[in-house]
Formats: C-alpha cells, sequence, structure tokens
C-alpha cells in the first residue's frame, strides 16, 4: 500500500491540502499520514526578561494538547472519504521533523501547503515547503493556499 504524508500547520490552509491529499489517496487507494509539527517558540533572553522553564514548557504542553485535539479531528474529517488515516505530532524543527517521518514511513509522496508569504519572510523565517523540496527523497505535491486567480484582461 502506498502511503501520503500530509504535514499540516493546522492553519485554514490545511482544509484545502488535506482535500488534494484526500483526492490523490483514493485515485493510489493510498493511506494517509497526518503530521504536525508543533515549533517551539523562540524566546528572546536578555538583561530585563527571564523567561522560567517551567513556563516555557507549560506553553509547549498547552500547544501540543491543542493541536493534537485539532489533529485528532482533521483525521476524522479525513476518514470520511479513505478509510486507513493516521496522525502523528512532533515537537520540533518543521523540516527536519516532516523528512524524518518521510522517511521513517518510506513515504510515496508528500503532499504540502505553501502560504506563499514571500522572500522577505521566507529569509528571515525560512520556508518548510522549500526545505522539504530540496531534500525530500520521495515526489512533493505543493498545494497553493489559494487558488491561482485567473488575469484579468486589460
Amino acid at each position: 500500500m502506498k502511503t501520503i504524508l500530509v504535514p499540516v500547520d493546522l492553519s485554514p490552509a490545511t482544509a484545502r491540502v488535506c482535500t488534494v491529499a484526500c483526492s490523490l489517496a483514493q485515485s493510489l487507494s493510498a493511506r494517509l499520514v497526518l503530521l504536525h509539527v508543533v515549533t517551539p517558540l523562540p524566546f528572546l533572553m536578555n538583561d530585563y526578561y527571564g523567561y522560567d522553564a517551567g513556563l516555557v514548557g507549560e506553553i509547549i504542553a498547552t500547544s501540543e494538547l491543542a493541536a493534537a485535539r485539532k489533529l485528532k479531528a482533521l483525521a476524522e474529517r479525513c476518514r470520511r472519504s479513505i478509510p486507513d488515516v493516521l496522525t502523528a505530532q512532533q515537537t520540533g524543527r518543521p523540516v527536519g521533523a516532516i523528512l524524518d517521518q518521510a522517511n521513517t514511513l518510506k513515504a510515496d509522496y508528500i503532499v504540502l501547503g505553501s502560504h506563499g508569504h514571500g522572500a522577505v519572510f521566507d529569509l528571515l523565517m525560512g520556508s518548510t515547503t522549500q526545505g522539504v523540496l530540496r531534500k525530500a527523497r520521495c515526489p512533493v505535491l505543493v498545494v497553493p493556499v489559494t487558488p491561482a486567480r485567473p488575469k484579468r484582461k486589460s
């Protein structure tokens, strides 16, 4: 059976990505593995502010619980059209976690969304999609967050 890894960020774009992934899974009689990576917040520390390690841990734990609930609900929606849907959740850097999961699962495809933030955002924050595209060992299907609008005639 083929395996399709679907990394999701649980943003509004997730619905569109999952619709495309479900369609591909139906065509290939494949199973879906929905993956969410909780990214720890980058905490800045200086002479004036310091963060209690317990507080940081609590924030991460709360984020993980909320994401797990959303991921479970998303899997239930996908199961309406695809019977074989699994979920996975990790905490860490998204690109590495996605590539590790794809290798562990021996994924046949990765389906993920592209937010299209722009060059400045990608330079400052990095692009998960670009990182996965550069290093994935299997085909990657990139779903634009919003469908392209037809060009207007002048």
